[in-house]
């Protein structure tokens, strides 16, 4: 049930009233001739993109998709708390959590050394920490995750859905204009008008569409870096005794290390569907060199009486690639267009969905009249040095465990004084390396744009983090460290589309007054919201205001507003500063 300041109004609130101009879905309707933003590709980054758009009523979206219809199974199942914070800034993330598992905690076992034929716990790590965020880590397979970002664009204003069928075979600018310059040429790839071709006109275009990113090569962006990280054969099988077998309770993630195998098992659907990655040597670079049955049977510790069925199999390169450019002009790409690497710590699907929230409020500013086009220039700017050091993050990480699988004790599997030895100090070293990824707190909260031409940045300097750690700040281009307000609300509740002013409990009524209007004369969205001051708060909040845009990144704070501040920060914020 809900209420309203005028009663209760029945029916189901995540269907909104539908825009007068949207599009026509009508099963012989054409293709729209012309749209604002054509998001190419539907992964985890393009629908991400695409909910975001399509909540504004005003904004023609247009997704499409070279496949016929969404996956059934995806790769990915892991969405981190920052990316979950994404969610919950367009009201997404309690439509994920009412279906998912929720990591409150990561336990590890190890053999027990008094008794090898069992396993015993060694070690558990709170996952979200107290006050680090509102929000959880959580397991969900990404086809599901689709399905529900279909949801949400099904039921927006706009009633968006995916073109299937659809793919891109060419990409054209016309720099002589500004009203929809970018022309796409899709092809009919699946229905009854196979061949056929259509062209769309765009204001702005979204490349999603994978590693091989057709989008990516039309702008002339290149990916560089490290070709091989490692080689892993995949396997996805059904295996209704596996559990049975095991000698400790099944967990979501289990490493098995001995000296002819190392892999990693998954728990699918925490009953029979696992899925196995099998971690190739240095020396063995043909996949087919390796037989898959042995290496899995290895890996599981099974014998030739333990029954499976092949579900599915993946060989694959983990690499690391970042592209060059994530632009040109109106054209933009992001996820597995953008870039490719191992994807430790989880920051595969995360890092294409945290391009996706960045892009996605840039061009709702555009399209909304308040920003300038020079402010486009932050997508890049912002995302792509991340970019760059998450991907040394995954590699660094990839490395290291090779190393360890290559320095695995010839008397690991023995009995002995001397083996019970080996199983620890080895044990304990696999450990304090994989709590980094597992617990990365580091990667969800830590990261910092400092070169942003939308943030006006002051005298401090951002603190420094690994894959595990990181040091709360409220310097301007940091995620502003989760607090709860006075009335049991998160922080991460109050900040809607645009930015919140957060004003201490002293700030001068009169001065923020001077950023609401400037502000506002702008066109600009704010919120404002005072703190309590009967609330113990952070001591990063230091300052009379901090004012945070809606993907929780401090952009200016201070302890003193004047005209001529206020109206200088605002035009940082549009995009009509930069050198």
């Amino acid at each position: 049930m809900q209420f309203y300041k005028d009663g209760f109004r029945g029916g189901n609130p995540d269907i909104h009233p539908a825009a007068p101009n949207r599009r026509n879905r009508g099963l012989h309707e054409p293709l729209p001739e012309q749209v604002d933003v054509l998001i190419v590709g539907t992964g985890p980054a393009g629908l991400c993109l695409a909910a975001q758009l399509s909540r504004f009523p005003e904004i023609t979206t247009m997704i499409t998709e070279r496949m016929s219809a969404n996956i059934i199974k995806g790769k990915a199942d892991g969405i981190n708390t920052r990316t979950m914070e994404m969610f919950q800034a367009f009201g997404f993330a309690d439509k994920v959590k009412r279906e998912t598992y929720w990591v409150n905690q990561t336990a590890f076992w190890m053999p027990d050394p008094h008794n090898p034929d069992h396993i015993k716990r060694v070690g558990r790590v709170q996952d979200v920490a107290d006050d680090s965020s509102e929000m959880p880590h959580i397991l969900i397979n990404q086809a599901r995750l689709h399905e529900l970002f279909l949801e949400v664009m099904k039921n927006s204003p706009s009633r968006l859905e995916p073109d299937y069928g659809w793919e891109l075979v060419d990409l054209t600018i016309d720099p002589t204009t500004d009203d929809h310059p970018v022309t796409v040429t899709l092809k009919d790839s699946v229905g009854v008008n196979w061949g056929a071709t259509r062209t769309v006109r765009a204001n702005y275009v979204v490349g999603c569409d994978g590693g091989r990113s057709l989008v990516r090569k039309s702008i002339g962006a290149q990916l560089v870096g490290d070709e091989v990280v490692q080689r892993v054969q995949s396997t996805c099988v059904r295996a209704p005794d596996l559990m049975a077998r095991m000698k400790a309770p099944a967990a979501w993630a289990m490493f098995t290390v001995n000296p002819r195998r190392s892999g990693n098992v998954y728990a699918i659907d925490g009953r029979e569907t696992w899925l196995i990655h099998n971690y190739l040597r240095d020396h063995e670079s043909d996949f087919e060199s390796v037989d898959r049955d042995w290496a899995i049977r290895t890996i599981l510790g099974v014998g030739p009486d333990f029954q499976y069925e092949l579900l599915s199999k993946e060989d694959w390169i983990g690499r690391r690639l970042v592209a060059d450019k994530l632009r040109q002009g109106r054209v933009f790409i992001a996820g597995d267009s953008a870039h490719l690497w191992v994807p430790y710590a989880g920051y595969g699907m995360n890092a294409g969905i945290a391009d996706a929230d960045n892009l996605a409020w840039h061009l709702a500013a555009q399209l909304e009249g308040w920003a300038s086009p020079s402010a486009l220039d932050a997508y890049e700017r912002e995302r792509l040095p991340i970019t760059e050091q998450v991907s040394h993050f995954a590699m660094n990480h990839a490395h290291a465990m090779s190393q360890r699988r290559r320095a695995i004790p010839a008397d690991i599997e023995d009995a002995g004084d001397a083996a019970d030895a080996s199983r620890r100090s080895f044990g304990q070293d696999l450990y304090e390396l994989n709590v980094q990824q597992y617990c990365c707190a580091g990667l969800n909260f830590g990261y910092y744009y400092d070169a942003s031409p939308v943030m006006v940045y002051d005298d401090a300097v951002a603190p420094a983090y690994s894959m595990g750690s990181f040091t709360p700040s409220t310097v301007p281009g940091c995620r502003a460290p989760h607090v709860w307000l006075s009335d049991g609300v998160s922080l991460l509740d109050v900040l809607g589309t645009g930015f919140t002013l957060l004003c201490s409990p002293h700030a001068r009524a009169e001065q923020t007054a001077l950023m609401q209007q400037a502000m506002h004369a702008a066109r600009v969205p704010l919120t404002v919201r005072v703190m309590d001051d009967r609330h113990t708060w952070p001591a990063e909040y230091r300052h009379a205001w901090h004012l945070i845009r809606q993907d929780s990144h401090v952009v200016w704070r201070g302890d003193q507003i004047t005209p001529d501040l206020a109206m200088s920060v605002v035009a940082c914020l549009r995009g009509e500063l930069q050198a």
